[in-house]
């Protein structure tokens, strides 16, 4: 398996640069739109928050895309960071008491 180089662009990079830039949509007219408060929309644009299945469906229905698609970019970004939490843990071997117990 390849390994990425960089990080996957967040989510919410590609709400600002390519739905709300272009559209001159404002997060205050995202937010109320999606029915969520400002402050929870400019987290996700600025990455603080992440993109949670509810979420994924109400810009789907605001912007026009599939939920599938912002919890894919979401997914995304999570698997690399995870991946880069266990870079150097390596798995231990299964004592021998926790497979008699079962």
């Amino acid at each position: 398996m390849m390994k990425r180089k960089r990080r996957p662009t967040p989510p919410g990079r590609i709400l600002k640069t390519y739905f709300l830039e272009p559209r001159e949509l404002t997060v205050t007219q995202l937010a109320a739109s999606a029915g969520m408060s400002r402050k929870h929309a400019s987290k996700i644009i600025n990455g603080s928050a992440s993109i949670s299945p509810g979420t994924a469906v109400r810009f789907a229905a605001v912007l026009g895309t599939t939920p599938e698609f912002w919890l894919n970019l979401q997914n995304a970004v999570d698997l690399y960071d995870a991946r880069l939490d266990i870079a150097d843990w390596r798995p231990g071997r299964v004592h021998p008491a926790a497979i008699a117990s079962k």
